[in-house]
């Protein structure tokens, strides 16, 4: 068994899952990067603390087999990090159905049944084995359109929904047998998935007039909100959306 914990970080080739991945290693932890282009995680491999690993998110047999993989590598697993999403965007009454499609299926399906393949194999295998009272950790990452609409996104909107709704749902069953099913929502965070918002001068401007902190937030910022709810400091936090994002919701 690692001597070190495991953390699985989905989507971990660049922007937010990369920062992720990093603070992570920083905080100690074996990293066990995923992204569906393997390319991505290239100048990973040989890095002291990782672990790469080409997942499609949206393959029930990828996802079960990374599970497998890990719990034979390393024999145990602390905690999972659902960063993988993508976004779509087109005006509702021209959304395509093959666009909502993959967004549903990446943002919202993946997540489950990546959380059911893990929470399977605590329950019945990694529990009795991991150190007494030690706790399976699992961290959605949802968004501010997990409380709003949004513009031109409505299957984005709908995923993220869905994902604090399961979050909520799998931490009411999960709670009892030590797992913490938590997620994270981002406020306007500068990745790739907001570049067409900030290079939209309307946009942007209308963004950051409602920020309180003034400005987009780091990848950075995120990423030691997932420590936090990886740490015994959560233990007693369940079913939670946290939502990290300059102020944005309180406004």
């Amino acid at each position: 068994m690692s001597a070190e914990p495991v953390v699985l970080v989905t989507g971990a080739g660049r922007g937010l899952g990369r920062a992720i991945g990093e603070v992570f290693q920083a905080h100690g932890y074996r990293v066990v990067a995923s992204d569906y282009d393997a390319t991505l995680l290239r100048d990973r491999d040989g890095v002291d603390g990782y672990t790469t690993a080409q997942l499609d998110v949206t393959d029930a047999e990828s996802i079960a087999g990374v599970a497998r993989f890990i719990a034979a590598e390393y024999g145990r697993l602390d905690v999972v990090v659902n960063n993988a999403g993508i976004i779509r965007r087109a005006p509702a009454k021209d959304f395509s159905e093959a666009d909502w499609n993959a967004v549903i299926a990446t943002n919202l399906n993946s997540p489950f049944f990546l959380m059911q393949a893990v929470g399977k194999w605590w329950i019945e295998t990694g529990k009795s084995k991991a150190p007494e009272n030690s706790r399976l950790k699992l961290v959605n990452i949802a968004s501010l359109l997990s409380f709003q609409g949004g513009i031109t996104v409505p299957a984005y909107a709908a995923s993220k929904h869905g994902i604090a709704g399961v979050t909520k749902a799998l931490s009411n069953e999960w709670a009892k047998e030590r797992i913490n099913v938590n997620a994270i929502a981002p406020g306007y965070i500068a990745t790739e998935n907001t570049k067409a918002l900030r290079e939209d001068p309307v946009r942007n401007k209308a963004i950051l007039d409602r920020i309180p902190e003034g400005r987009w937030g780091a990848a950075e910022d995120i990423a030691g909100g997932c420590v936090f709810l990886a740490s015994g400091d959560s233990d007693y936090l369940n079913g939670a959306v946290l939502n990290i994002d300059g102020g944005w919701l309180g406004r």
